[in-house]
């Protein structure tokens, strides 16, 4: 009777609800579909399909979320690799104390800077302020910290400043980020924290084996270079994968990895043998000295003088437009300018300071000081420095300075005559004090670890740093003595 009724109102116009017997109902749950249009469109009616029963096959497919299918797009790199659950945190931008402490694995001086922070979905940006966020100027390029494959952690020992924690990315850069607010320090270190966790890197590893492969850019889904030139490169970036890919599927190597590993290796030991020496890059000009950085005693051999001409036309500047600029030798000048500088003295390109570039003679005086901060010994060798100390304690002026001269006397050529040509520069800078407002304490201040520092720091820094002030102060004071400069 049930089944009559159904077939009735199917050939019917009307469409009244639908009744089934209880023994049925149970039964038909889940198989009996109903596709209704909405009774909101003008002109439309309730209507029923024609199959009240419908195969597996052809029920409709369950919505997928927006956000789930673009979080996949960019996790999923394989077919059927599947989505992380976790959506990411983008930060739109925020100020935060930075200090950049490593530069591809090689140490760099902290200096901690208030920066304007962006996380987006796979880097973070760092830029000097918030301006430069939208600056369209070609110079206004972030710092960029790829956290692909990147390691973040709390530390207490790289800072003493709180809620500091540092990045470490796959090239050995290491940033420290810190907040004076626990919550935003906090905030920051999840949101970069799932970041990372979300762009895992996973190398390749040789079947059968514990050695690790890079993943070359000209592999599937990374370039669009050639497969044949996969296996002719090693040593090349790795690339992020989704742990979702790995798990899904698995890698097959060739049975020839190891005669590949074994030719790799062979070309090398034949590359290695055959690289020119250092001596005859040098001939050929394709690696030139530096003038930053080199022993003193070096430099002045291989410019046939005892003074580094660096040094002569340094000083030559400052006195003749410097001696009476207000904090000579105090204020700093542009670093970037200073860098520019140096890069050009070691390319050993022609150096004009009267040029416009280097009108501010900060930078020069900047520059001047860098040399003598990069030399591999000091000024005043590392062998005088305790024998300095020594004289310096000496209570009576006369036999001080008897000392004092006596150990400048010892000192090798290219310093003595260095140091000779530089305190008698700075002596010419004291007597314009009334305008640049520099005294003998200011100068010995900033030139006293500039000169000379100890080889090894086992003693109290601080008691070091107040000798070598006084050294500096006092050869100043006493250069003209010292010296047999000629008394005006």
């Amino acid at each position: 009777m049930a089944d009559t009724r159904i077939t009735n109102l199917q050939s019917s116009g009307k469409q009244p609800p639908l009744i089934l017997p209880p023994q049925r109902s149970a039964a038909l749950q889940g198989a009996v579909q109903m596709r209704i249009k909405s009774s909101q469109s003008s002109g439309e009616r309730l209507s029923q399909s024609k199959s009240m029963v419908l195969q597996e096959s052809d029920l409709p497919p369950k919505p997928i979320s927006r956000h789930r299918r673009n979080q996949s797009q960019h996790n999923v790199l394989a077919a059927g690799g599947a989505a992380f659950s976790e959506p990411l945190m983008e930060l739109k931008g925020e100020h935060l104390n930075v200090a950049k402490i490593s530069e591809s694995g090689k140490k760099q001086r902290k200096n901690w800077t208030v920066m304007w922070s962006v996380l987006t979905s796979e880097k973070l940006l760092i830029y000097k302020d918030r301006q430069q966020e939208t600056s369209l100027k070609p110079g206004s390029k972030p710092d960029v910290v790829q956290l692909c494959g990147a390691v973040i952690e709390w530390t207490t020992e790289k800072s003493s400043r709180k809620n500091v924690f540092q990045i470490t990315t796959n090239t050995g850069s290491e940033y420290l980020l810190q907040a004076d607010s626990y919550s935003i320090a906090s905030k920051w270190y999840d949101a970069i924290r799932k970041t990372v966790d979300s762009s895992t890197k996973l190398p390749l590893r040789r079947s059968n084996s514990t050695e690790y492969l890079p993943r070359h850019s000209s592999l599937p889904g990374y370039g669009s270079s050639s497969p044949s030139t996969n296996r002719q490169t090693v040593e090349q970036p790795f690339e992020c994968f989704s742990a979702d890919m790995f798990s899904s599927s698995k890698l097959k190597h060739s049975t020839s990895d190891s005669a590949d590993k074994n030719g790799v290796k062979n070309r090398l030991k034949k590359f290695i043998t055959r690289r020119p020496s250092m001596k005859t890059l040098q001939e050929k000009g394709l690696i030139k000295d530096r003038v930053f950085g080199c022993h003193l005693l070096t430099l002045c051999e291989r410019e046939g003088t005892t003074v580094p001409r660096f040094v002569q036309i340094c000083l030559d500047a400052v006195d003749k437009r410097g001696l009476d600029v207000d904090g000579i030798y105090r204020v700093s000048g542009n670093l970037a300018t200073i860098q520019k500088l140096r890069f050009i003295v070691d390319q050993e390109e022609d150096l004009d300071l009267d040029h416009s570039q280097w009108e501010d003679v900060h930078v020069v005086t900047g520059a001047l000081k860098m040399f003598f901060r990069e030399l591999p010994e000091p000024l005043f060798p590392f062998r005088f420095f305790q024998s300095f100390v020594e004289a310096v304690k000496i209570k009576e002026s006369k036999h001080k300075i008897q000392a004092v001269k006596k150990l400048i006397q010892e000192l090798p050529k290219p310093n003595h005559d260095t140091m000779k040509l530089l305190f008698s520069h700075l002596h010419r800078v004291l007597g314009f004090s009334r305008k640049n407002l520099m005294s003998t304490q200011g100068i010995g201040i900033v030139f006293g670890p500039t000169l000379m520092w100890p080889e090894l720091d086992t003693g109290n820094m601080a008691v070091n740093m107040v000798y070598q002030n006084q050294i500096v102060e006092f050869i100043l004071i006493e250069s003209q003595e010292i010296f047999n400069l000629d008394r005006k």
